[in-house]
């Protein structure tokens, strides 16, 4: 089953048409203008979309369609005699036209050739991704489409990009992909966090420093700006930057050039720079917390990374994959199912530390999986979503119970790896070897 998406002005037709596609199957959202219809694509598959409408007439509609999601297939419907509007259609990316009047078979084949095409342009488009960057992309989200759409296009353009979203959303994932889809491909991807580098080292960290420049510096250091000479400079987090140390980061973004601490050397840089930061930076700036001009030459481009919230329509595949992701690495030997109620709950949680925090999530209840189908009471270890009265028994497993079940699985997959060598096992779990034959016994595997 598919979504379609139906636009037409006209009340008549948009409700045959409606009746016409859910009877064939599909799921239906009908709206009776251009500008509701872009405001209504989440999950859609196709959009069925008549010429003739007032306020943007079909190809208007169809020119901003390609420009949000290149992927989503738009059949176009036309009056009878209007083949040179059709034509005109197709040059602009529609995949299809119907002349009215159309009968039920058309209307389905044409609908079913363009869902498949939709499902066949998203997996390439996942896939070429998924093969730049060494990640796998989850999501068919308009807001995800948009992003992915933007990131693509500029990628290959050598201006200097600022990504925001709030924490968790993945913009060291765009920055990856704009650097994998630049000239620069195959030349250092360098990562600098501001946050997690104290701010009395940040400078000597991104310009580097000579020898004795400061107490410590017992040998020189290249800085971040000369190891991704030829590449791309990835600063997360940017906003986090003292404002000295902006001051020197916008004369290497204007000359080109930097000049390390305790040197009189000054050296040519040949870097692309993607930015990020979860701040508000023109909140900063008024705040004299961030420097006005360092902001405009930040954002040449500027692409905003979508919190989680706003696109719901993605948490069941993530938790899916996320799902699939640790019952492999945890050795589970299966993938732990996520029950309906399960997704249904994550799927009306607002998620303020984003995918990030959906992955830690699941990670969570796949670790304390002690069967292969998962509910709400993984959210809550001991508990079920029954139990609305204190004092009410659990009927799941209890926390220890799920414990013992990841601690068990633990053990096996690091006595495995180890070849069964008990000392090697200890040392990689961190135990001494009697704490360690003390739990194989308890698990009866000693003798494994």
């Amino acid at each position: 089953m598919s979504k379609i998406l139906i636009v037409d002005d006209d009340p008549a037709v948009l409700f045959a048409l409606e009746e016409t596609v859910r009877e064939l199957g599909h799921d239906v959202v009908a709206v009776a203008s251009g500008t509701a219809a872009l405001d209504a694509l989440d999950g859609v598959d196709v959009v069925l979309s008549d010429y003739s409408m007032p306020d943007m007439d079909g190809l208007q509609l169809l020119e901003k369609l390609v420009a949000v999601d290149s992927t989503l297939p738009v059949i176009m419907v036309t009056a009878h005699g209007s083949e040179r509007l059709a034509v005109r259609a197709l040059k602009q990316g529609a995949y299809d036209y119907l002349t009215k009047p159309f009968d039920n078979d058309e209307l389905l084949y044409s609908i079913e050739r363009a869902a498949e095409t939709r499902r066949l342009r998203l997996d390439e488009r996942a896939s070429s991704l998924e093969q730049a960057v060494g990640v796998r992309i989850v999501g068919r989200s308009p807001a995800l489409a948009r992003l992915l759409e933007a990131a693509t296009r500029v990628a290959s353009r050598d201006v200097t990009v600022l990504v925001r979203g709030e924490t968790g959303t993945g913009k060291e994932l765009v920055a990856a992909l704009l650097h994998a889809r630049s000239a620069r491909a195959k030349q250092p991807l360098v990562v600098f966090n501001s946050a997690a580098i104290p701010s009395e080292l940040a400078e000597a960290q991104l310009f580097g420093h000579a020898r004795g420049a400061f107490t410590g510096a017992v040998a020189a250091h290249a800085g971040y700006f000369t190891q991704a000479h030829g590449g791309t400079l990835f600063l997360d987090e940017v906003g986090e930057l003292r404002l000295d140390v902006q001051a020197k980061l916008l004369r290497a973004l204007q000359a080109g050039e930097v000049q390390p601490i305790g040197s009189s050397k000054v050296e040519k840089v040949d870097v692309r720079v993607i930015a990020a930061t979860h701040r508000d930076l023109l909140a900063e700036i008024k705040a004299g917390r961030f420097r006005e001009d360092l902001y405009y030459r930040l954002n040449v481009v500027e692409l905003i990374v979508p919190p989680l919230r706003d696109r719901t329509f993605d948490i069941p595949p993530l938790a899916r994959e996320f799902a699939r992701k640790y019952s492999e690495r945890f050795g589970l030997g299966y993938v732990v199912q996520l029950a309906p109620e399960l997704v249904e709950h994550l799927e009306r949680e607002r998620w303020p530390g984003n995918v990030r925090q959906l992955e830690n999530t699941i990670a969570r209840c796949v670790a304390l999986a002690t069967t292969k189908i998962v509910g709400l009471e993984a959210l809550d270890p001991g508990t079920t979503a029954s139990d609305s009265q204190p004092g009410t028994p659990a009927s799941g497993p209890s926390f220890r119970e799920q414990v013992e079940a990841f601690e068990r699985n633990l053990l096996r997959n690091t006595l495995a790896a180890s070849a069964g060598n008990q000392s090697e096992t200890a040392r990689r779990l961190q135990l001494n070897r009697a704490s360690l034959y003390d739990k194989l016994k308890k698990y009866g595997m000693s003798k494994e």
